[in-house]
């Protein structure tokens, strides 16, 4: 079928044939599809959708555009972990290092920022002589000493998502269901895992904001990845308010870095954190539910064998040796640090988590279009928990900025972004759901 009845027949509502999604992603490798039709397809399955054998049709042939990688050299179980994305979601930074402590084996391979929310690739690539995009060699000799390697999508790995990954972002087609859960999976069932566990954000600073929404996505991305071979759950967990109290590239390193050596942790990133390590040692085998495995990850944690774990990652992949020692030095840090006051007194009792990832973005941590550079020292910190009792004169925020313009824009984005009220607010579970 030539691409455009294939763009025809799903703008009809009609049904795909696994050999025209087949042809179509090939075309996605190879140029031969443009970027209009790319984007053709792209609007006409946002509006009309694929059925689960259509999603797992276009799952396996993005996977099978390039390498499809396998451990045979291994002898742990092979988990990986990948969010839906959010803000000041930093979880896989310190995730990965306490999977691998407990014995799993971690071949993260990640993404960009995406619109609003921040990107771990960007993140890892704020530390100095970090290789982000090592070869396949190194990627497997960091995997076998440190037991996780966090790194980004190699153009040899679902060559074809790296193009619609691409073009969704501008084309107003992210929120799409089946798209999201083909462009996660077949990135994920290119790495060879044995399992996967995934992080379903739903919330404003979400891509699903409401919990239907996000009840459907965790379901489309279990169900297609079932279909596809590989057994994975998916927790549904709160993105009403930024995870962890930064947001930006370097300081969510920084915030990483604290967590892990116990400097500081925040609440709501630390639950996130632990039950999705608890679920992944389930997954592997090394833990026979969610509270044994819980009680691993905290104990990998509390014993410093996580930080030893990340510190050889980047050590490995280029970085610094000693980085944990002083994440500071290496760090690079905007010229500008200045506090947003409260001006009231009262409660913060919510947040506009969008606009704070929007904050980020028009500092330049994030991007408008792909390809755009990034500039790793800007963000926030200090961001509040709901609940956080504040007076006048107390700090809603730091913003890291490279002049003075930039801190009164942003300033007022915040003021707009994060509510105060007089009453505290009701509190809210950070984990929603369970899927798998």
């Amino acid at each position: 079928m030539l691409t455009q009845e294939i763009i025809r027949t799903k703008r009809d509502g009609g049904e795909l044939d696994p050999a025209d999604i087949a042809r179509f992603v090939q075309g996605l490798t190879d140029s031969s599809v443009t970027e209009g039709q790319v984007a053709a397809l792209a609007m006409a399955v946002y509006f009309q959708g694929m059925n689960r054998a259509e999603a797992v049709a276009l799952t396996l042939a993005m996977r099978d555009s390039g390498e499809v990688l396998s451990w045979p050299e291994l002898d742990r179980p092979v988990v990986d972990k990948h969010s839906t994305g959010g803000v000041g979601d930093n979880v896989s930074l310190m995730l990965a290092p306490i999977a691998a402590a407990c014995g799993l084996a971690v071949p993260m391979i990640s993404g960009r920022g995406l619109g609003h929310t921040g990107g771990t690739l960007d993140k890892m690539e704020s530390i100095p002589g970090y290789n982000a995009v090592p070869d396949n060699a190194l990627f497997r000799k960091v995997i076998a000493s440190a037991g996780c390697a966090i790194i980004g999508q190699t153009g040899n790995l679902a060559p074809a998502d790296k193009r619609f990954y691409g073009i969704r972002d501008v084309t107003a087609t992210v929120e799409s269901v089946p798209l999201i859960t083909a462009s996660i999976l077949s990135k994920k069932l290119a790495e060879g895992l044995g399992a996967l566990v995934l992080d379903v954000k739903c919330g404003n600073g979400a891509f699903m904001d409401n919990p239907d929404r996000a009840n459907e996505l965790a379901g489309s991305l279990v169900e297609v990845a079932t279909g596809a071979g590989m057994p994975t759950t998916a927790l549904i967990t709160d993105m009403n308010q930024p995870l962890a109290s930064a947001a930006g590239n370097a300081v969510e390193v920084a915030n990483a870095a604290d967590f892990l050596t116990g400097k500081a942790r925040d609440g709501r990133l630390l639950d996130v954190t632990l039950a999705l390590v608890a679920e992944m040692l389930v997954s592997g085998g090394l833990a026979t539910d969610a509270d044994e495995g819980r009680t691993r990850a905290l104990a990998a944690l509390e014993d410093g064998k996580a930080a030893e774990q990340f510190n050889r990652m980047i050590a490995e992949l280029g970085g610094p040796s000693d980085f944990l020692r002083d994440p500071g030095r290496h760090l690079v840090r905007a010229p500008l640090i200045s506090a947003l006051s409260a001006g009231r007194e009262g409660y913060v009792s919510g947040y506009d988590a969008r606009g704070i990832g929007m904050s980020v973005v028009a500092l330049g941590g994030g991007r408008t279009r792909p390809g755009d550079p990034v500039d790793h020292a800007v963000g926030l910190t200090g961001l509040l928990p709901v609940g956080a009792r504040v007076e006048k004169d107390t700090p809603l925020a730091l913003v890291h900025a490279r002049n003075e313009d930039q801190v009164a824009m942003v300033q007022r984005q915040l003021r707009a972004a994060v509510q105060v009220s007089e009453t505290p607010p009701d509190r809210s579970p950070v984990i929603l759901g369970r899927k798998g």
